[in-house]
């Protein structure tokens, strides 16, 4: 077997205010092996973001270690570990997160200009047109419709490669005929890449198209129910 990709060891998580100490993970452990899926899915308030934050670098466990293909992340300093997401990790969210300044070519050549990649508006351009959104390059994100942009931000997700997709939520803002055809493209996409994806979901039937589930339950990793 090769060696994991993610690997999360012992993953706790707490956050402290005048009421107290509330334990948000509990020594979360499991690995991803490259290409492989999974869903990290529970209830409202079980930690699922919170792990996913973590296993991305953008919050920083109270104890345990995240291991991203082969690297140490909270070894590493806050710079560092931007820069091993950058060459590492592709991002889908909720609310997609683009930059309303930027036309929909800028927003997706940005990742790769920030990694000084060359060529970026070619294979931006080549990607922008995968995802259906060939003749919307330079329209703003506000001229889009929510599905558009979800498209835009999975074009700027996968054109550095990653050897990781993360999605928070993916079609939570969508209705739900634009967030099949989403979630169909990033599974088409994610297959064709040889990425492997790690995504959070309230979507039953999301999850159970991917090869694996990681139930929370009030942050603790439950066996999955036969």
């Amino acid at each position: 077997m090769p060696d994991a990709i993610i690997s999360v060891q012992r993953v706790s998580k707490q956050v402290s205010d005048a009421t107290g100490t509330l334990t948000i993970l509990h020594e979360i452990d499991f690995e991803l092996q490259p290409r492989e899926s999974a869903a990290i899915v529970g209830a409202s308030g079980s930690g699922k973001s919170t792990l996913l934050g973590i296993i991305a670098g953008l919050d920083v466990p109270s104890s345990g270690r995240v291991t991203l293909a082969g690297i140490d992340l909270f070894a590493l300093d806050e710079d560092a570990r931007a820069a091993a997401r950058a060459r590492q990790l592709g991002f889908v969210f909720q609310s997609f997160q683009l930059l309303g300044n930027l036309t929909a070519l800028e927003n997706v050549m940005l990742p790769l200009e920030l990694l000084g990649a060359p060529n970026a508006r070619a294979r931006a351009t080549e990607m922008l047109g995968r995802v259906g959104l060939a003749q919307r390059l330079a329209h703003y994100p506000r001229t889009l419709s929510g599905g558009e942009q979800q498209r835009v931000a999975l074009a700027r997700a996968f054109v550095v490669e990653p050897a990781v997709l993360l999605a928070d939520e993916p079609t939570g803002s969508l209705d739900f005929a634009t967030g099949e055809r989403v979630m169909q493209l990033m599974f088409d996409m994610n297959r064709e890449a040889g990425t492997t994806l790690l995504l959070v979901t309230h979507d039953a039937d999301i999850a159970a198209r991917c090869d694996r589930q990681l139930h929370l339950e009030a942050g603790r990793l439950t066996p999955p129910t036969a």
